[in-house]
């Protein structure tokens, strides 16, 4: 019997065997995440690690601190906990940066806080004379009192990074996006994302003033601006880091936007930019 192969059909005598392919996705998942970028490349983290990193920055800029202090503090919380906020550790250290209530860091709860936390390192970190000037893990160490304080050295790099791009020195260095499921015919559009609530974005201002010690609507000129950095860059990276915990749909500031349903291409020009001195949560 001939057997005769026609575009994947088997045909023989009145008989078809018609092998069908399954539906391709042509529109995989997408999980959330965040990138950072610098020195030409491209720094992927989780959202809760890009939002603490937010935080931990956001707090140098309400103390008024130099950068220094930023690239201190995340190679710090890198070591401790890669910027996850655990309430568990060595013997009773919780949070950031693994500060144990026994050692008067702060009770528990306080610790948990991101920004209390934050202060608490800064805090101490200040009273290390010329901690600006001593490589980071010694700095670290000092304010640590680790086992292994050199352990901190293997995230200056990283770290340095982290805090030009956080502390505002290029725009649009931080993006985020949300999870998105696999597309398909009568799937949703990707990454869509109905308007922020009113009351979700006050809470997101009120949360960045508390963060940065300043309020993201009065944003001060460039001379008057901290020692930390570019304190309205630093605070429109904030709210895109926390645009999943606050529901936010767009960020923008100056003639720059982000918006949720983009996240993954960055920051575009707008025509409507932002009032001057203002970051625009929607």
């Amino acid at each position: 019997m001939a057997l005769t192969i026609v575009c994947g059909a088997l045909v023989a005598v009145g008989v078809y065997v018609i092998r069908s392919i399954g539906p391709v996705d042509i529109d995989p998942p997408v999980a959330a995440g965040c990138s950072v970028s610098g020195d030409g490349g491209r720094d992927a983290l989780e959202p809760e690690q890009a939002a603490s990193a937010a935080t931990v920055s956001g707090v140098a800029f309400a103390r008024d601190l130099p950068e220094e202090a930023v690239v201190v503090a995340f190679a710090t919380v890198w070591q401790e906990t890669k910027f996850f906020n655990i309430d568990y550790g060595d013997r009773d250290s919780v949070g950031l940066f693994q500060q144990r209530p026994s050692q008067e860091w702060g009770e528990p709860e306080q610790i948990m806080d991101p920004v209390y936390a934050s202060g608490k390192f800064y805090e101490h970190l200040e009273k290390v004379d010329g901690y600006a000037e001593m490589p980071v893990y010694e700095a670290a160490q000092q304010v640590q009192r680790s086992a292994d304080g050199f352990a901190y050295d293997q995230h200056e790099k990283r770290s340095r990074q982290m805090a030009a791009a956080f502390t505002g020195g290029s725009a649009g260095a931080v993006t985020c996006w949300p999870a998105r499921p696999a597309g398909g015919e009568g799937s949703p559009s990707p990454s869509a994302r109905p308007a922020a609530d009113p009351d979700d974005v006050q809470a997101a201002l009120e949360e960045m003033e508390r963060v940065f010690g300043a309020s993201p609507t009065a944003i001060p000129a460039s001379g008057e601006q901290p020692r930390t950095g570019d304190l309205g860059w630093a605070m429109a990276l904030w709210a895109v880091s926390h645009s999943e915990e606050y529901g936010l749909s767009s960020v923008t500031y100056q003639d720059q936007r982000w918006t949720a349903q983009n996240g993954k291409d960055g920051w575009s020009t707008v025509p409507d930019a932002a009032p001057d001195g203002e970051v625009v949560l929607g």
